[in-house]
């Protein structure tokens, strides 16, 4: 297990979505704007992996021994458009491009189309090819594009995990739209349970439709 196996596996599982989007294009084209984000965890051999694609949070209830509390702890943020460091990443990636992200109805989005930045599908934003008719005009773009507009790869964090970490909540933004980390950990933490380390999940694959 390591994080290059796993940037694999969202890889792998991003082409093979785009070969049925294909495979399909004449019949169902509107599947091109069709994604879903994922949210990833794996623990092997005492080491935790967080792999993320989207708008999707995990968080670690760990242990305080001293106040004897157990704190929230972020171990993925969300690739959203809202999020100042996620534009400036685009900007970056797209320089020749003033309208990669836009505010729209208060809130960002890329291409004035959708918040997220990375996802696994969403076609009609990857290639050119799926970014015309009979897709809906809705998705199209007025003007053609030569690169991928959004990102399969996710953010991968790798950490030992420790007697301290009691469990871990993996839950997208409709959770974390209404929660803090700390009152989701608390919520967890008011719950008996039987397990040493818990999962706690909530819309794990999480799938839209723009």
């Amino acid at each position: 297990m390591s994080a290059d196996v796993i940037n694999k596996a969202f890889l792998a599982t991003e082409e093979e979505f785009l070969s049925l989007v294909k495979n399909q294009w004449l019949h169902k084209p509107q599947i091109a704007s069709v994604g879903a984000c994922c949210l990833v965890g794996v623990v092997c051999s005492g080491v935790l992996y967080i792999a993320n694609a989207g708008d999707s949070r995990a968080v670690l209830g760990r242990l305080e021994r001293a106040i004897k509390e157990i704190k929230a702890v972020q171990l993925s943020y969300e690739h959203n458009a809202s999020i100042e460091s996620v534009r400036e990443e685009l900007h970056s990636l797209h320089p020749d491009d003033p309208h990669i992200v836009v505010l729209k109805h208060k809130v960002w989005r890329v291409k004035g189309l959708i918040q997220i930045s990375r996802a696994i599908g969403d076609a009609y934003l990857k290639r050119a090819e799926f970014n015309r008719e009979p897709l809906l005009a809705r998705f199209r773009l007025p003007e053609p594009f030569n690169k991928p507009i959004l990102k399969a790869e996710p953010t991968i964090l790798v950490q030992k995990l420790y007697p301290e970490d009691q469990f871990l909540i993996f839950a997208s933004d409709g959770l974390w739209e209404h929660l803090s980390n700390q009152e989701a950990v608390d919520f967890v933490r008011s719950c008996p349970r039987n397990v040493g380390l818990l999962f706690m999940i909530s819309t794990f694959f999480c799938l839209h439709v723009t």
